[in-house]
């Protein structure tokens, strides 16, 4: 009796097949409670809702890596099976309700323009892991069919459709990668996509080169050399980088050392050209850190760095860039607060209040939140200006305060030269026509100490783009790249920056994190949009008067743009972690210490050794950056006192260092840290639509096969 019993629980428990792969594993102990049954709305929409209070990322759009023990069989009219993007696996998804449907369905006349290859979760024709080529098929022969996998929550219709694009999986991307919608299309939404991140191509240079002691001329000439590589790297990187529809430029990541090399306590005396002369010290450290960038992505450095990188890790990092600028935004605004406060209500106004507001099928007040508050506010301070507002009697803008007698011109003589739009000589100062060319400001000087400051910056700007790569790729590609596909091009982007620094653009170039954003509001991820604006872009920057009106900018107008951009780069950092569980208390604490510590590390340094009004000839919102010349470590060799106190008051850098050390050491489960999921190599190139995403043009990708690390 005793050995007939036991060979019944072993026959069940091998599910009668005497397969031991498929038995189920136990769940967890103790189980958690059953739900309450739903409302009657929720029975309405198909909500399911969760007992547990963390969050899981597939509300967002990625995918859980290890699926929960399967619910008990539900009847086939049920349940319906799709294919799991990443996995290869099929996974339970609720029949659609009428209200679900309604949402999905797209409009009347727009089934035609789209070119749709696949469903935007994975599932349809030629869909990844729905054929044999995908990454569940067998080798012999098409998939398996395993039983369906329950995933912790599953990704509802009213979540993928967000008001503002922040979802993995957004189903209704009007043109994917690889779709090319006509000539007019791809120039309309080319235009719209760079016009729409215009803030972050154009206004790190009306920062750093006034702080260098440019003239309007010469930041009018660094704008125009600014549009001219973001055009021309943009175009090598949809060509032989990630291929992704990514937009390349200046990043903020690259403004703090740019701005602490400025201030370095050797520059501070220069009589003379200063602008120049420190222009070729930012570009012999820029094409040396970007040579270190290209290496570690081409010889596949990168793909290793890539275990120790998650969303725990990136999300406070990018947001630390965000927010350790908060002492030149609003000190900065303050100096004209009628023009700088209405600045920022209008984009406030414009991005939050009328972003639902749809004009011919496009939120115009969304996409051109930027331009448009921008435009207003000029034209308004124009119109001040004109009526001599800001005109004051006897009183010469051109007379520095210092110079001036009268107490009535001197405490007047501030607010002209900041509220007055006619300051600016750029316009009347540019060329209708100029060439960038490589070397303009003269040959770059090399130090090694700035260098290495530079190369701990590329490290950072890597990570910046890991972040974007895979947001990016769960909006318009068939499934995420291969680590050889991201090591190629953050090895690109290395390239990229080695050209920025011989053209002389002050800053490296990378992928702008407000990529994810656009692709997200505009509903637009075609490439060949991309590759005609940054066309289109070079042709803009042979127009000297183009930056020169850009240059023309009064200074509080961009010190409010740069107020939303800085806070929209701190929240798209803080949105990766929807990739993880954000309510779980390990990542809390994590991401919660390597922000604080961001900001509190950084000041200690800053304030260390200073005196009040001991250096008032640098400016108050530039006071953080002279940290070389008073901080803490002051060893006999100057150099590397240099690297370590300016290192250590870069707040992206202690956050970067504290998430990194954390979040790889702290135990945690895969599905709980959010650990990014790349695809397969050997599956990417088996699966004709990964190999057409991701593929090298004009065969170049066949010379390069046996380089497994750089490419698919």
């Amino acid at each position: 009796m005793a050995s007939s019993t036991a060979a019944n629980n072993q026959a069940a428990a091998s599910g009668g097949g005497g397969d031991a792969s498929r038995r189920h594993r136990p769940g967890p102990w103790p189980p958690a409670p059953d739900p309450p049954p739903p409302p009657s709305w929720a029975r309405r929409t198909g909500f399911k809702g969760r007992v547990s209070g963390e969050t899981n990322a597939s509300d967002s759009g990625q995918i859980g890596l290890i699926p929960a023990p399967p619910p008990p069989p539900r009847p086939a009219r049920e349940t319906e099976v799709k294919p799991d993007l990443e996995m290869g696996r099929p996974q339970p998804v609720p029949p659609p309700s009428a209200s679900t449907a309604a949402v999905a369905a797209p409009a009347n006349g727009e089934a035609g323009d789209q070119k749709k290859r696949r469903e935007s979760d994975g599932g349809g024709d030629g869909g990844v892991g729905a054929g044999k080529s995908g990454a569940g098929a067998g080798p012999n022969g098409p998939a398996r069919t395993d039983p369906p996998v329950s995933r912790p929550r599953q990704m509802r219709e009213e979540e993928i459709v967000d008001d503002d694009g922040f979802v993995g999986r957004v189903p209704h991307i009007k043109y994917e990668l690889r779709d090319t919608p006509g000539l007019v299309p791809i120039a309309f939404y080319g235009f719209q996509h760079y016009l729409s991140i215009l803030g972050s191509l154009i206004l790190i240079p009306l920062v750093i080169v006034p702080a260098m002691g440019g003239s309007y001329e010469e930041t009018s000439m660094v704008v125009s050399t600014v549009l001219f590589v973001s055009g021309i790297t943009t175009l090598l990187h949809t060509f032989f980088g990630s291929r992704l529809p990514l937009v390349q430029g200046p990043s903020f990541v690259y403004l703090a050392p740019a701005l602490a090399i400025i201030n370095s306590p050797e520059f501070q005396g220069l009589n003379g050209n200063n602008f120049k002369h420190i222009m070729k010290e930012l570009q012999g450290a820029i094409i040396i850190s970007s040579a270190f960038q290209a290496v570690m992505g081409y010889t596949g450095i990168m793909s290793l760095i890539l275990r120790f990188i998650n969303p725990v890790v990136v999300s406070p990092t990018i947001a630390a860039v965000g927010l350790s600028f908060f002492s030149y935004g609003f000190p900065r605004v303050g100096t004209c607060l009628e023009i700088g406060v209405v600045q920022i209500l209008l984009v406030i106004m414009f991005s939050l209040y009328l972003r639902k507001i749809s004009i011919f099928g496009h939120r115009i007040f969304l996409i051109y939140a930027v331009p448009l508050a921008l435009g207003i506010t000029w034209a308004c301070a124009f119109l001040l200006t004109e009526t001599n507002v800001y005109s004051y009697n006897g009183c010469d803008i051109n007379v520095p305060a210092s110079n001036t007698v009268s107490d009535y011109c001197r405490k007047h003589v501030e607010r002209m030269k900041h509220c007055r739009v006619d300051t600016s000589r750029a316009i009347k100062a540019s060329p209708w026509f100029r060439f960038p060319y490589p070397l303009q400001w003269g040959t770059p000087v090399f130090h090694w100490k700035m260098a290495l400051v530079m190369c701990v910056v590329s490290i950072i700007a890597s990570v910046d783009s890991v972040g974007s790569y895979h947001a990016s790729s769960l909006l318009v590609a068939s499934r995420p790249p291969t680590p050889g596909v991201l090591s190629r091009g953050i090895g690109l982007e290395g390239v990229s920056s080695v050209l920025a620094g011989l053209w002389g653009t002050g800053t490296g170039s990378t992928t702008l994190t407000e990529n994810v954003h656009t692709i997200a509001v505009t509903k637009m991820g075609s490439r060949r949009s991309v590759e005609f604006g940054a066309c289109f872009l070079i042709l803009l920057s042979l127009i000297g008067k183009v930056g020169g009106f850009i240059a023309s900018i009064p200074e509080v107008m961009v010190a409010a743009l740069l107020c939303f951009m800085w806070a929209m780069l701190a929240a798209l950092g803080l949105s990766n972690l929807r990739y993880s569980e954000a309510g779980s208390s390990r990542n809390i604490i994590i991401v919660g210490l390597a922000l604080f510590l961001s900001l509190s590390v950084p000041a200690y340094f800053q304030q260390y050794g200073i005196t009040p009004n001991a250096n008032s000839s640098v400016p108050s919102y530039f006071q953080p950056y002279i940290v070389a010349s008073h901080g803490p470590f002051r060893s006999q060799f100057g150099g590397v006192n240099y690297v370590m106190n300016t290192l250590l008051s870069f707040h992206m850098v202690i956050a970067f260092l504290v998430a990194v050390v954390l979040d790889n050491t702290v135990p945690g489960s895969q599905q709980e840290r959010g650990v990014y999921v790349w695809s397969e190599t050997e599956a990417a190139r088996r699966d004709p639509a990964v190999a057409k995403d991701y593929g090298l043009p004009f065969r170049v990708g066949r010379a390069f096969r046996w380089v497994k690390w750089v490419g698919l």
